[in-house]
């Protein structure tokens, strides 16, 4: 699934809609530079999620867990740490009864990353720095139900429109 000229409104649109598609196990990792809207990306998954906490980034405290929504939400910004990662219990998240959100998540080593995940790439156009180019794929069955649901659900919304 690919979304061109998406502005941050748009991203968390589809974010939201994202947070209402999740199910306990699912693993999103968020790829993009510096700015291009990663935590902008989590926020809204956290609405979809009916989590009305203010949701930062774990830069520095690296995992971030919000219980109150409708599923528990497990946010994590590995940018600092890379594939240093082995006290962090990592899969008990993957593996939990929550969403797992990686920042930064193609820099975890393939011996971390879990079998069954989506990625979200997120990149900052140059000729426009206000739009993104969004693209989702997933990797494993799960995710590949995860985003049909979400392919099904955006032309719905956007259809409405």
């Amino acid at each position: 699934m690919e979304i061109k000229n998406a502005d941050l409104e748009t991203v968390e649109q589809l974010a939201k809609l994202i947070g209402k598609q999740v199910q306990p196990g699912n693993v999103i990792f968020l790829v993009g530079d510096l700015g291009a809207g990663k935590t902008t990306m989590t926020k809204g998954i956290a609405k979809g999620l009916d989590i009305n906490r203010m949701v930062k980034s774990p830069t520095y405290t690296i995992i971030r867990e919000y219980e109150e929504g409708r599923i528990p939400l497990y946010h994590m910004d590995i940018y600092r740490i890379g594939k240093n990662t082995e006290d962090l219990y990592l899969d008990e998240y993957f593996e939990g009864n929550g969403v797992s959100i990686v920042e930064w998540g193609n820099l975890l080593g393939e011996d971390t990353k879990p079998v069954d995940y989506l990625i979200i790439y997120l990149e900052k156009k140059e000729s426009n720095p206000t739009t993104r180019l969004v693209r989702l794929q997933a990797i494993g069955r799960y995710s590949k139900q995860l985003l049909e649901q979400i392919q099904v659900k955006w032309k719905e919304e956007r259809s409405d429109e």
